[in-house]
């Protein structure tokens, strides 16, 4: 594509591809820096998978323990800033019990409304309703991105490119390698739905503290999907949310109606995957509101805007985040964030979970720096990982601490003139733990 026959609309020091928690920690910490900055998103809101994928909560912020009776935080940093946010405008739970952990849900539209605030009162450039269509490369190095929205097609110029799509789309487009899970085989995606019209103490009286549901649930969906409902997976998770009445449902697992595994990055699967998952939705639904107590009278509210995506494409980075790395709990010196997250493996009907006890493993900044092309970083679960480490390393809480790093590295690579390759990943450390990160 000639980018050069294009209209410019805006020339920055940083553009950023995706306003999912990566996207918005990267922008904001950026334009806070006195950089100019735009923000390129699909959708009429940021969010990405905590929002149109309706994931709902801030998973990754504790600790991981054999006996769970006090949350205690790992993680700090752009995920505390918004954090607290989400608290101050009442958009966020107490922590919830995770099986061997804790998590928060969130209000959606809350945090739509916390990301617009970071971004304005930053003074990010914020285009909503656009789509990222094709990189602009200069001799290799990127100089920023073709955009198209139903004005056209247009172009921003920056000095520096961070994707935070989620999709690798910007690196993908460049030809930069990129992975797809394991051999091809990716996780499962789902449909979260959210059920109003609980009964919450006859609810939390029936199915209990934890999020994960019990073996008993567990056996009633299966002797339910015996009788003839649509309930491919027999573990489940239930959230209580900030609204009254209201619970988040993590139920369904979406595959082709030929059993096959479905890559969402196709739109002809991820099409698949979107109306099976509404169907599934109601389905689980009705078992719901048939064996649990408290959910008689419920009804589904909604569903995510998109099925929520748990893993695409991930880089071929500088370095890469193993599955070693996660269960030795291994901590480096450029490591730019914590994580005790199990590896929650979606791909089948029960999520294969490990978990890591009393201890935590550090992602490498590296891992977000292509193998090739320069001027360009990733930000988000498209990270250089392996299959399983990406099922423990992709979750929010990580998320707002990858776009922290990406901004910290981008903007020391605009003031000394530096390839992001050539940065020194404990500087990075460094500046992110001077702002508030606990490393």
């Amino acid at each position: 594509m000639d980018a050069s026959r294009l209209p410019v609309l805006a020339e920055v020091d940083a553009v950023v591809v995706g306003g999912g928690a990566a996207g918005v920690a990267a922008a904001t910490v950026i334009a806070e820096a006195g950089r100019s900055v735009v923000l390129i998103e699909k959708y009429g809101f940021c969010g990405g998978a905590a929002v149109a994928g309706l994931s709902g909560t801030i998973c990754g912020l504790y600790y991981t323990t054999q006996d769970p009776r006090t949350p205690e935080r790992l993680v700090f940093g752009f995920a505390e800033r918004f954090r607290a946010a989400l608290l101050d405008r009442g958009g966020l739970t107490d922590a919830q019990l995770y099986g061997k952990t804790w998590t928060e849900a969130h209000d959606p539209l809350m945090w739509r409304e916390a990301a617009d605030g970071f971004l304005e009162q930053a003074g990010v450039r914020i285009l909503l309703h656009t789509a990222v269509v094709a990189p602009v490369l200069e001799d290799g190095t990127h100089r920023g991105v073709v955009v198209e929205s139903n004005a056209g097609r247009s172009v921003v110029r920056a000095g520096r490119v961070i994707d935070a799509s989620g999709d690798a789309a910007v690196v993908a487009r460049s030809g930069g390698a990129t992975a797809f899970g394991d051999n091809g085989a990716i996780q499962n995606p789902t449909m979260f739905f959210r059920l109003g019209n609980v009964a919450m103490d006859a609810y939390a009286a029936s199915y209990g503290v934890d999020t994960i549901c019990s073996s008993e649930v567990s056996k009633a969906i299966e002797e339910a999907r015996a009788s003839g409902l649509d309930l491919p997976r027999s573990k489940i998770w239930i959230f209580r949310t900030p609204r009254p009445a209201e619970l988040l449902v993590n139920a369904t697992r979406l595959a082709g109606r030929d059993g096959r595994m479905l890559n969402v990055i196709d739109p002809a699967d991820f099409t698949e995957a979107e109306i099976q998952g509404r169907r599934q939705v109601r389905a689980y639904a009705r078992f719901l509101a048939d064996t649990v107590a408290g959910c008689e009278n419920s009804h589904v509210i909604d569903t995510g805007v998109e099925a929520g995506i748990r893993q695409t494409r991930s880089i071929r980075g500088l370095a890469t985040l193993t599955n070693d790395d996660v269960t030795a709990c291994r901590k480096r010196p450029d490591g730019i964030v914590r994580s005790a997250w199990p590896i929650e493996l979606h791909s089948g009907d029960r999520p294969k979970l490990h978990w890591l006890f009393d201890d935590y493993y550090e992602v490498p900044y590296r891992a977000l720096v292509p193998e090739t092309g320069e001027g360009v970083i990733v930000a988000g679960r498209c990270l250089s990982a392996e299959h399983e480490a990406l099922a423990s390393a992709r979750v929010t809480a990580q998320c707002f601490e990858y776009g922290h790093a990406a901004a910290t590295a981008t903007l020391m690579s605009l003031e000394e003139g530096l390839a992001y390759r050539d940065i020194d990943g404990a500087d990075v450390r460094e500046r992110m733990r001077a702002a508030g990160s606990a490393l």
